[in-house]
């Protein structure tokens, strides 16, 4: 009479998996995976549990991506996988692959060094990388500068050490004006920028410009011929 080894079959809330007569586990068909990418610099690949997948059973996925960013997108590849969402796109996108014994790494095609992340299914070793996340640096401050009109046929406009702002390097800049005169006004032109004080205003306004590279002119409008200055972006 032949003799037969037995199959386990096991069940989870996951999925099914079961266990072969030689002892080796094979996953289900089905099982999801989450991944994010965005609003941030950071992208990752999660199990049902929430932990980071760092390595897999050869099968068959479902891989939900959430897009959170136009900036990003999440890039899946590896042998016979390649999906991937647009970079100017958000939403929620769902695929079905199938992995095999080897090496997968997900990243974002805008920012391939900072943004990434990899793992290994079946036989393959883990990847030394799993996945990397980068906050997105802080803005840099903008500039000060300082402009002035009056009292008087006076303008001027200087830099925050009070140096004359003959040239300056293109960015952005708060620049703070001081209007003393009811009889003239500060206006600044140039590539971009067309602000102006009230020629009956007196006071303080701060506005909040980007300077390209170009001559930009102050003057005040009503006295335009004597009362003005320039200043060279580079």
């Amino acid at each position: 009479m032949p003799l037969f080894k037995p199959l386990l079959i096991v069940l989870s809330a996951a999925g099914a998996a079961f266990v072969l007569s030689d002892g080796r586990a094979a996953h289900a068909q089905g099982t999801t995976l989450h991944g994010t990418v965005g609003p941030a610099f950071n992208i990752s690949l999660v199990d049902a549990t929430g932990n980071p997948v760092t390595h897999l059973e050869n099968g068959t996925y479902t891989i939900v991506v959430d897009d959170k960013s136009e900036e990003h997108n999440f890039h899946l590849q590896g042998p016979g996988v390649d999906q991937f969402t647009p970079v100017e796109t958000v939403g929620t996108f769902t695929w079905t692959v199938t992995f095999t014994d080897a090496n997968y790494a997900f990243i974002c095609d805008a920012h391939p060094t900072l943004m990434k992340g990899a793992f290994g299914v079946g036989t393959a070793p883990p990847p030394t990388t799993t996945t990397t996340t980068v906050s997105k640096p802080p803005p840099a401050p903008a500039a000060k500068l300082l402009g002035a009109v009056g009292p008087g046929s006076t303008i001027s406009l200087k830099k925050s050490s009070g140096a004359s702002a003959k040239t300056l390097a293109a960015g952005k800049y708060s620049i703070s004006v001081r209007d003393l005169s009811k009889a003239q006004n500060f206006h600044l032109i140039g590539p971009g920028v067309n602000k102006a004080t009230g020629v009956r205003f007196t006071g303080r306004v701060t506005w909040a410009v980007t300077l390209r590279k170009g001559v930009y002119r102050f003057q005040s409008d009503p006295a335009r011929a004597r009362v003005h200055g320039s200043a060279r972006v580079k």
